[in-house]
């Protein structure tokens, strides 16, 4: 059966292929970049091969072309040094560049659509306050893994590993990430979750006609 989504899919992939082939051509740091976008380059595969077992909404969609373009723009000039950030830190007088943190608020509020539509679909939470309960769960999960995975890139490369860490001095960082992500996700949960329903009805019935 087609995916009622394909020419999304699609249309984003073109994209998002353009954008890894930009972004690859003089990144800042080649390690860095390449370990920034890993997830872009894992998860569009993914989305190809679940596209007739498991569509996902344009809505999901959308979102993940978003987060993929964040980790895209921090992967070629590394977190610290995206310009975005610094335009941001100077309007706010902030003490750094933030844009690290925008990239852990995608981390909690893309993710928290993703696990939301599989735990509907799949009928697998009753309950909508639970079914909120165990997506924020999830995401937190993912962001503490994702700090473990900084943790051993740290181990494994020393000082080459600064530049994917983005700490930028911040003793905290590890701890704020997490609360940025938990942020986004409470955040997706309340201003998504409506459309994020008719999306799935309608994607649902689609299929079933």
């Amino acid at each position: 059966m087609q995916n009622p989504n394909d020419n999304v899919l699609i249309v984003i992939s073109v994209l998002l292929v353009g954008l890894l082939a930009l972004s690859g051509y003089a990144p800042f740091d080649r390690t860095t970049w390449a370990m920034e976008v890993a997830p872009v380059v894992i998860v569009l595969p993914v989305l190809w091969a679940s596209r007739k077992r498991f569509p996902l909404t344009k809505l999901l969609y959308l979102l993940i072309f978003a987060h993929a373009c964040v980790l895209i723009l921090g992967g070629t000039y590394t977190y610290e040094r995206v310009p975005l950030g610094y335009q941001i830190q100077d309007w706010l007088e902030l003490s750094r560049n933030p844009y690290d943190k925008i990239g852990h608020f995608f981390q909690g509020f893309v993710p928290a659509l993703a696990a939301r539509e599989i735990l509907i679909r799949g009928g697998y939470v009753r309950g909508r306050k639970m079914l909120a309960f165990i997506v924020v769960c999830i995401v937190l999960a993912i962001s503490a893994s994702y700090e473990l995975v900084e943790w051993s890139a740290a181990l494994a490369l020393g000082k080459s590993a600064d530049a994917f860490l983005g700490t930028q001095g911040d003793p905290w960082d590890t701890q704020s990430d997490m609360l940025f992500a938990l942020i986004g996700s409470v955040a997706s949960l309340a201003l998504l979750s409506r459309v994020h329903d008719k999306q799935i009805e309608r994607l649902r019935v689609g299929r079933d006609s």
